[in-house]
This record gives structure tokens, sequence and C-alpha cells, in this order.
């Protein structure tokens, strides 16, 4: 099965909140097996922008940590899967749990809502 996968990450690894990444690690994935993994640095975060400029690079699956229900429904109007509440690893490991179907989620929504009961730092 070829995937192409897109993580948002910050120093190294899986940023914790989804907008505020440094850059996005986006591999390959043929054949169950990670081809290639490339940097990519994405534009100015506003809303909805992050959704049309990963699916720019024919990424079927976003792993991240903390995103909000609107951004995982832009992805999904992208035909991008989006999986939330990752922990922080590196993007290599992070894309071999999922390939195992190893890969730990947690429900991490980021919500903007006035209650802000969570710890996402923005």
């Amino acid at each position: 099965m070829n995937k192409c996968i897109a993580i948002p990450m910050e120093n190294g690894v899986l940023c914790a909140h989804f907008g505020h990444c440094q850059y996005f690690s986006i591999a390959t994935v043929v054949n169950n097996q990670i081809t290639e993994i490339k940097e990519q640095t994405p534009p100015v975060h506003e809303p909805g922008v992050y959704p049309r400029w990963v699916a720019s690079f024919g990424v079927t699956d976003v792993i991240a940590g903390g995103m909000g229900q609107k951004a995982i429904n832009l992805f999904n109007e992208q035909n991008i899967n989006a999986f939330v509440g990752a922990p922080i690893k590196g993007a290599k490991e992070l894309i071999e749990d999922f390939l195992a179907e190893k890969l730990m989620l947690n429900a991490n929504y980021c919500n903007h809502d006035d209650k802000h009961e969570h710890n996402c730092k923005h």
C-alpha cells in the first residue's frame, strides 16, 4: 500500500500544537516501507492554509498531536486522514508505529473555545 504521511515537527519531534510547527516531515511509503522523508517548511499559519498546502504534496495521512475539529474537517475535505493525539516522538518512529498499526493515539483535540481546558500552548 502506498501512502504519503505528513507530521508537524518542532526540534526533531512531533509538535504538540499542529499550527505552531517549524516544519513538516513528509514521508513517502511504498509497499508499507518508508522510501523517503523530506522536511518542508510551511507557509505562514492561517486558518485553512495548512490542509491545502499539505495536500499539494499528495499527502494521504496526517499524524498530529493537538488539532481542532475544524482542521480535521479541512483535512478530510482534501481526502487526507487526520490521526490526532500522537505521542511526542521522531517522525520515523511515528511512521513506523503507524505502519505497524501500533501508533497509540489519545483524544488530544485542540479546541479554541472560551473554556480552554487543555494543555495546548498558544
